[in-house]
């Protein structure tokens, strides 16, 4: 399973809703295969097929600690039923999120703390659960993906100033940008 390249923010992929996905053969398969091994090789606990380049709707995740879902697990033209959002301001520890396409960096973002998925496997096969807490905050991070949104379109002002800033800084916000796991240094540093 060849590890693939992460996209950062700014190519266009990132910032399109994503196609459902109709064919379910041994191409998907594979795709799903080597989207769970950049996952690995990234530290990441979620990766979208847009964060590849590959504009689908699909993202695979890693949680260890969540209710009654698989541990790991692909989810395949999901959709999320989810709790009110608390309109508090986010807290920098308990609420920062970051991301694979917006490596290195991090910011507080409010998500809902219980989802209900349903989708279908790499087979086609259904998978529906909940989950609470970090594991629906996974689950809404990598379905926003699939919309084309980063958890960074959606800060609050506070954040999103500091956001732009360091978005200029680093030169994204424009196609070409990418990083390889396993390859280049980990931007966050496991």
């Amino acid at each position: 399973m060849p590890i693939r390249q992460i996209t950062v923010y700014g190519e266009p992929v990132l910032h399109q809703r994503a196609a459902e996905v109709t064919e379910f053969n041994d191409e998907l398969r594979q795709l799903v295969a080597d989207m769970h091994t950049t996952m690995d090789a990234a530290n990441g606990v979620g990766l979208a097929a847009p964060q590849i380049g590959i504009g689908l709707r699909i993202f695979t995740y890693i949680y260890a600690d969540q209710d009654s879902a698989p541990e790991r697990g692909v989810l395949i033209n999901p959709v999320l039923t989810l709790s009110k959002v608390s309109q508090a301001s986010p807290d920098p520890d308990e609420d920062a999120e970051g991301c694979l396409s917006v490596p290195a960096l991090n910011y507080p973002l409010k998500r809902a703390d219980y989802a209900k998925v349903e989708a279908v496997d790499e087979f086609g096969k259904p998978v529906s659960f909940e989950a609470t807490g970090w594991f629906a905050r996974i689950l809404q991070h990598e379905f926003d993906h699939l919309d084309g949104f980063l958890y960074v379109d959606k800060l609050t002002p506070r954040w999103d100033k500091r956001w732009l800033k360091a978005k200029k800084a680093l030169g994204w916000g424009v196609p070409g940008n990418t990083w390889l796991p396993g390859t280049d240094e980990d931007p966050f540093g496991h």
